[in-house]
Order: C-alpha cells, then sequence, then structure tokens
C-alpha cells in the first residue's frame, strides 16, 4: 500500500479483514471464501465497476472485458515500491497462465491525477503488457470512485517544497468474466497465490 498501508493503515486492513472487509458480506453464500487465497468479497454492495477516460482520453467501463477476469488496483506512477511490485507480480501471473492470460485484463486506476498525466500514465502500464489499461479521471472523479471503493489515499508531503508521495490502500479488486466483484487481494500474498485465485475465476466460464 504506499507508504500508508504500510504503516497507519496496516491496522486498517486488518481490521477489515477480520470484519469480512465491509457492509454486504455478511450475505455471502455459505461457501464463500472456500479455496480461495484473497478475501472472497463476493456480493458486496460496494466496488460494482468503473467509469473513467483511459490515457487516451476514451472512457472504460466494466462492460468494456466482459469474458474477462478483471484485477483492478489504485496506484500511482511516482510509487517507490507498492505499485510496481502489484503490475509486477500481475504482469507475471499472466505470463504463468499461458493462452489463458489474455482473459485477464489488469487496470490501473491512479490517484494521483495532477502528476500522472496521461501521456505517463500510458507509459507507466505499458512497462507492464501492452494490454494494461492505465485511468485517469479528474481529481473529483478520483475521489468519488475510490469511495465507491472503499480505498484509501492520501498526500504525504515530501523533504523538498512541492514533493510529496501518496499512502493508498494496497489491494486489488478482482472481477469475474460476468463483471461481478468477487476478491480483494492484499499485497504480499504473491503471485502464486493471485494466480490460483485467477485460475479458479477463469475455470468458471471454461
Amino acid at each position: 500500500m504506499a507508504a500508508v498501508i504500510h504503516r497507519r493503515s496496516a491496522l486498517l486492513l486488518s481490521t477489515l479483514a477480520l470484519t469480512g472487509m465491509v457492509t454486504g458480506c455478511d450475505r455471502l453464500s455459505p461457501s464463500a471464501g472456500a479455496g480461495f487465497k484473497a478475501i472472497d468479497i463476493t456480493g458486496a454492495d460496494y466496488a460494482r465497476g468503473f467509469f473513467l477516460p483511459d490515457a487516451d482520453g476514451q472512457p472504460r467501463t466494466l462492460a468494456d472485458f466482459k469474458g474477462k477476469v478483471v484485477v483492478v488496483f489504485f496506484g500511482y506512477t511516482h510509487c517507490p515500491d507498492v505499485c510496481p511490485t502489484t503490475m509486477s507480480e500481475l504482469a507475471e501471473v499472466k505470463r504463468s497462465l499461458g493462452a489463458d492470460g489474455a482473459r485477464v485484463q489488469g487496470v490501473f486506476v491512479t490517484v494521483d491525477p495532477e502528476r500522472d498525466t496521461a501521456a505517463l500514465l500510458k507509459a507507466y502500464v505499458a512497462n507492464f503488457g501492452p494490454d494494461m489499461v492505465g485511468l485517469r479521471g479528474t481529481p473529483e472523479q478520483t475521489k468519488e470512485l475510490a469511495r465507491q471503493f472503499k480505498v484509501f489515499y492520501a498526500k504525504v508531503p515530501g523533504k523538498t517544497e512541492g514533493s510529496y508521495t501518496v499512502d493508498h490502500t494496497a489491494g486489488s479488486y478482482v472481477f469475474d468474466a460476468q463483471g461481478r466483484i468477487r476478491l480483494f487481494t492484499r499485497y504480499g500474498t504473491g503471485a502464486k497465490a493471485l494466480a490460483d485465485d485467477l485460475k479458479r475465476l477463469l475455470a468458471e466460464t471454461g
């Protein structure tokens, strides 16, 4: 999680995990979570989708990726560790799935649209694969989408005037091929755990 979730928000995420993440999880099926490495949030009443421009200015929604398992991560291009690690792991997982990797879509939502220009965002996500998609909204759109996903982020002043980092939730949301929210994957779980979970979701649609 950017610096924040490594420190202050680590406790918050632990609490959310223990309480079923948030409202809506009490409606999970009796088998929810069985076999998944990530937190099963099937049936949650949040993280229902997105509507933001991509790095080319094209509006994108979850429906654009129908038939694919979609992994959504909120981060920023200047992130020193969590973001590149998460994106690299997702790229590794896609490669490990062979032909099925094409059925997995990575979506990176910047929480720093003021500094992450469209050109910078496009170049950043391309480092992790030609089909990775970066989304960049206005500060207001970003705030609203983060609210809908229950994602935390906040600027932290740097050592020099005008510099800053962004503390943010370090975890990914996974939608199945029907566009339903299914999982929250915690940072540090590792590529193998993510690959196992994505294989299960891909197997549901054959």
